[in-house]
């Protein structure tokens, strides 16, 4: 796990709060129109279907009550930029809970009802600042409401794919949150200042080895939207084929992100 050398972005979290709400708000009303057909529809993520994935989503929140079963830790000894390097570790264990969750819950919308419910309980009922024994270690329970937003956001996007013309709408803050985190993440990952990565309008950072930019335009330059990075960010795109498709703009000889990417894999 690569450390982290950067001061943690502080995020708001009355803010965090609305935008993960807002977002499973978004996903939960889209898949409760959708048909047993297209919930049993295939998805990019293999043999995951549309319904493995509605149900991730309310997983996402429940996690939160999953965490706060266990002992709370002694101390904090994780950062919320450890979080998106540990996720990978658990993808088998939470593809077979996914499986497993649409299978045992054939009223779907009144599981992701209830895994909304829960998790509103539990913010309301915990101080920000308790801590969490989670994959990445003990984080505080503000933090890891962060990470939610990456959850939502990217199978979001995974279920846009899916279902073509389901156009489930990105809550702007979540949005926002889950392109900085990201953002932030591939600057642990990549330390340096030799290149600037800009993700309009939500994040700027700078990454890479090499010569210190001070002033004036920088010699090395990426820049892409917010929905490119994200999927760049966690192997849903490559980085040749964004760059092809004119998704992504990268200029100077330390502008290729290859080597490091995805993140979140």
């Amino acid at each position: 796990m690569p450390p982290a050398k950067k001061r943690t972005r502080s995020y708001d979290p009355a803010k965090i709060r609305t935008a993960v709400l807002a977002q499973y708000g978004n996903v939960r009303r889209a898949v409760g129109t959708l048909t047993p057909d297209r919930l049993a529809a295939p998805t990019r993520l293999g043999d995951w279907t549309v319904r493995d994935l509605a149900a991730h989503c309310a997983m996402a929140l429940d996690a939160v009550d999953r965490l706060l079963a266990e002992p709370e830790p002694v101390k904090q000894d994780g950062r919320l930029l450890d979080w998106p390097f540990a996720i990978a570790a658990d993808a088998p264990a939470i593809a077979a809970t996914a499986h497993r969750l649409a299978e045992d819950h054939p009223d779907l919308g009144a599981h992701l009802a209830d895994a909304e419910r829960r998790f509103t309980a539990n913010l309301d009922a915990h101080p920000a600042g308790r801590l969490l024994p989670t994959s990445a270690g003990a984080l505080p329970l503000a933090d890891y409401v962060v990470t939610r937003t990456v959850e939502l956001v990217v199978h979001t996007d995974d279920l846009n794919a899916a279902v073509p013309g389901l156009d489930i709408p990105y809550d702007r803050q979540a949005l926002a949150a889950c392109t900085r985190l990201l953002a932030d993440a591939l600057a642990v990952k990549a330390p340096g200042a030799s290149t600037e990565v800009r993700v309009p309008p939500y994040a700027v950072v700078q990454c890479v080895e090499g010569p210190r930019h001070t002033r004036g335009t920088p010699p090395n330059v990426v820049e892409t939207d917010p929905l490119t990075w994200i999927r760049l960010a966690t192997g849903r795109l490559a980085w040749a084929q964004a760059l092809g498709d004119a998704h992504v703009t990268a200029s100077g000889e330390r502008a290729d992100l290859s080597a490091y990417l995805p993140l979140m894999a």
